[in-house]
């Protein structure tokens, strides 16, 4: 063998590992994503004592941390053209981290609630920014496994948030160090992007050409010249067209019709009332303690988690609207069925509670779940990718607001029966529009992805 054959062949996979690197480490911002919200649901149990909360500052006190999320959502966009996916990304390791030591050491629930509100702005703005930085950096056959990652980490950072719940509350220690354990992975989120590369994507976007060939060349193990005709046909193309207007333009109307439409859908399903309520729905369910609330709420975590790394594999095989279309299905079946649980009233409801919910986990964490997340990021050209992404998490933030800001209050006005069956026929509703309107991306390049939405536009 030559010695340029021999350079050929060892190259590629210290390559293909890099990309991986980079992938795990700004998905702990989807962990700190997961951790930070799924951390309330137990600790919500201690705050009720702590500050005397009733039903609806109970509601608040879950749902301010959205609120933020609306704001960080709302403006990520704009950060991550401006400063970079990677200054972004070092930004919210900061946030994370100050957030959590301060909502850890809150003396009041007016000053818990201005701290969860600064989380909140970090963990909003982490939603579109770490997709977009690791789609940016992968390539076609391995974006879909990649981008997962971010979900991965996400039920990643909820499972270990229900876990750490369970310790302290066995420990006898109250909320303050559930809070406290996320400054853990913000340190480290930090440090790992320190060490990794901007996108070549968006260095090309301003005119880095030679600093995006090296990103190229050390991430990708692709034939650099060509990714960069690629990303510079992009680019020119993009330069002709009318900027963020173009969102609004018919074939690419379509698409943010597309992702907003799934970011809304993906919570009208009842998703994180399951999150952030369930100790107290088991506890509704029969179980009695808090502490064995929380442990079958960390059981349905770990699903969660399992379910999600089938999903990763399963994604770039069967296909994004395959998944997405068969777990819409099996959610829209396990709602109905625990509606008719606790409408039954047999004492067997706790472990029939615990079984569906877990079955609802699954069926969400193999579609809905990454799916969403996947397809913000794919679906819109590189200069509009952020700004689209971010109109998409605000979407989803919005209605993620609205559903947990509302679950108990429907508890009381409908009973838990009817609530649930309100979840289920949103289900129906997002299964009619996903087989409707969400086109196939599996196999496509982001190039590709953008010349569907032209002809839609030509069509149109």
């Amino acid at each position: 063998m030559s010695s340029k054959e021999l350079r050929s062949t060892t190259v590629v996979r210290p390559r293909q590992m890099s990309v991986y690197f980079v992938a795990v480490v700004a998905a702990i911002g989807g962990l700190l994503f997961g951790y930070d919200t799924g951390v309330i649901s137990g600790a919500l149990l201690f705050l009720k004592g702590s500050f005397a909360l009733n039903d609806t500052t109970q509601e608040i006190a879950v749902s301010v941390v959205l609120a933020g999320a609306i704001v960080g959502a709302l403006g990520a966009g704009r950060v991550n053209d401006a400063l970079g996916r990677k200054i972004t990304l070092l930004l919210l390791a900061v946030i994370f981290t100050i957030g959590a030591i301060l909502t850890a050491v809150a003396p009041n629930l007016l000053f818990f609630t201005a701290c969860r509100i600064l989380v909140g702005v970090g963990i909003g703005a982490a939603a579109s920014v770490v997709p977009v930085y690791i789609s940016e950096m992968s390539p076609p056959h391995l974006r879909g496994t990649l981008v997962t990652f971010n979900q991965l980490a996400i039920t990643v950072g909820i499972a270990i948030s229900y876990w750490v719940d369970l310790a302290f509350a066995h420990a006898g220690m109250g909320w303050p160090p559930m809070f406290a354990t996320a400054a853990i992975p913000g340190v480290i989120l930090f440090l790992g992007m320190l060490a990794s590369p901007e996108t070549p994507r968006w260095l090309a976007s301003k005119g880095r050409w030679n600093d995006a060939k090296r990103v190229l060349e050390q991430m990708k193990g692709l034939d650099p010249e060509n990714e960069l005709i690629d990303i510079r046909s992009s680019l020119l193309l993009e330069q002709r067209r009318g900027g963020m207007r173009e969102l609004f333009q018919p074939g690419l109307r379509t698409a943010l019709m597309v992702g907003v439409g799934l970011a809304i859908f993906q919570q009208l399903v009842g998703i994180n009332t399951v999150i952030y309520y369930a100790p107290i729905i088991f506890q509704k369910a029969g179980f009695a303690s808090a502490n064995n609330a929380i442990l079958a709420t960390s059981v349905v975590g770990v699903v969660n988690v399992f379910s999600t790394v089938v999903a990763t594999f399963l994604l770039d095989k069967l296909g994004r609207r395959t998944l997405l279309l068969t777990g819409t299905g099996i959610i829209i079946v396990a709602l109905v069925a625990l509606g008719i649980v606790f409408a039954s009233g047999s004492n067997q409801t706790s472990t029939l509670t615990l079984i569906t919910l877990m079955v609802y986990i699954f069926a969400f964490a193999i579609s809905m779940g990454p799916i969403f997340w996947l397809m913000s990021a794919e679906i819109f050209p590189t200069r509009l990718r952020a700004a689209g992404s971010s109109i998409c998490s605000f979407s989803n933030w919005v209605a993620n607001f609205l559903v947990s800001l509302t679950f108990l209050s429907l508890i009381h006005l409908l009973g838990s029966s009817f609530t649930f069956g309100l979840y289920a026929f949103m289900g129906l509703l997002a299964l009619v529009f996903c087989w409707k309107f969400v086109p196939e991306t599996n196999g496509r390049t982001l190039e590709q992805i953008e010349q569907y939405w032209n002809k839609k536009q030509k069509m149109a």
